[in-house]
């Protein structure tokens, strides 16, 4: 992979995605960047020019998704490598959270990634190469966090979509990695960024206090820089053989090797119970 490659990132005025096109188009990357404030992007970034697209996408609008793709293409003549890293968090327990607000996140961050990849792996099947990089997160391999389910459910979706949508593309030399970043010095957890519960439920103090520990406490002490992150992405996206699974940061590789800890440790102790399934032959 070079500097002739063009990329397609979403949710770019802002966080990982805003820094890694950046990054990007200082390396000569071409870039077509996508947000739903196109004009925030532009103010970041510039307009239009020789290697940077910017363009207004609704996620949830499959049409819309699908004409921005088709715009891109025709403006730089293919893509090559697609990061999905639009999407927002969303706190709140299960029995707090509305019908409504369960939507909106999985309106977002599962069927707006899955509109993209649904309408630009033709164009890759074509092509017979490429790279998709979807942004899942830490809680989507280890959901231990009170008030975080559904954010975890929606990015435990992402990292399931990717781990079969990597089997789907392998015959056409398309790659596949889903990213579980940790904790990043973004404004994710930020009070204009983060949506918290429109109707709280009192009882559960857990999820209150992570609440309270994420936006009072962690945001703005991340221990992740962002701009190493775009690195990464561009090293990864040069691998001859990519993960699947890359864990992004040393506190992601903590929590999972905590899940997988706790997981061989519930499978050895409940096996004869749990592989006591079998038909017995007369």
């Amino acid at each position: 992979m070079n500097t002739e490659n063009v990329w397609l990132v979403t949710g770019a005025s802002k966080g990982l995605g805003l820094t890694l096109v950046k990054k990007l188009l200082a390396d000569g990357y071409r870039v077509i960047a996508t947000s739903r404030n196109v004009k925030s992007l532009k103010d970041e970034v510039g307009g239009k020019s020789e290697n940077f697209l910017p363009l207004s996408m609704s996620l949830s609008d499959e049409a819309d998704v699908k004409s921005v793709i088709a715009e891109g293409v025709v403006y730089f003549g293919r893509i090559d490598v697609v990061v999905n890293n639009a999407g927002f968090g969303q706190t709140g327990t299960l029995e707090e959270l509305t019908a409504r607000e369960v939507n909106d996140s999985f309106a977002i961050n599962v069927f707006g990634t899955l509109n993209v990849i649904r309408h630009v792996t033709p164009y890759l099947r074509r092509q017979q190469s490429g790279h998709v990089i979807n942004i899942s997160s830490v809680a989507g391999f280890n959901g231990e966090f009170p008030g975080w389910g559904i954010y975890a459910a929606t990015k435990f979706a992402i990292a399931g979509m990717t781990e079969s949508y990597a089997e789907e593309v392998k015959e056409f030399d398309i790659k596949a990695t889903v990213v579980y970043p940790g904790y990043f010095r973004t404004d994710f957890l930020s009070s204009g960024s983060l949506k918290v519960a429109v109707n709280p439920i009192d009882s559960y103090q857990a999820a209150r206090q992570s609440e309270k520990e994420h936006l009072e406490n962690i945001n703005g002490n991340q221990l992740n820089d962002p701009e190493k992150a775009a690195e990464i992405f561009i090293e990864l996206v040069k691998l001859s053989n990519p993960p699947v699974h890359l864990f992004l940061g040393n506190d992601a590789y903590e929590q999972a090797a905590k899940k997988i800890a706790a997981l061989q440790q519930q499978m050895q102790e409940f096996k004869e119970l749990a592989t006591a399934t079998e038909i017995i032959s007369a």
